[in-house]
C-alpha cells in the first residue's frame, strides 16, 4: 500500500493511518489510531471524530478537509475519547 496506508483485515475502519493519539485515563494508557477516510456528504453535521465499535477505539478524519480542519477534528475526537474512556474506566 502507498502513502502510509495500512490495512488490518480485522479492522472495522479501513482508512489511511495518519498516526496515533495517546490518551491517559485513570492511569491506563490508550493509543488511538488516527485514520483519514472519505465520508459521504449529506449536509448534516461534521464528519470525523472519535469512534468505539466492537472493542476498537480510534479517531477518524475526513480526508477532504484542510489541515486546520483535520487538526480540529482530531482535537474534538480526542476530547470525545477522554469523555468516553473516563466513563468506562472511572465508573
Amino acid at each position: 500500500m502507498q502513502n502510509g496506508a495500512q490495512h488490518n483485515p480485522d479492522s472495522i475502519v479501513d482508512g489511511r493511518l495518519l498516526g496515533f493519539v495517546r490518551v491517559v485515563v485513570g492511569g491506563q494508557i490508550f493509543d488511538l489510531a488516527v485514520q483519514s477516510m472519505s465520508f459521504e456528504k449529506d449536509g448534516t453535521g461534521t464528519a470525523g471524530g472519535f469512534f468505539s465499535k466492537d472493542g476498537q477505539l480510534g479517531i477518524l478524519v475526513d480526508d477532504s478537509v484542510t489541515p486546520s480542519e483535520a487538526k480540529a477534528q482530531i482535537e474534538r475526537g480526542t476530547a470525545e475519547a477522554v469523555r468516553h474512556l473516563s466513563q468506562r474506566v472511572l465508573n
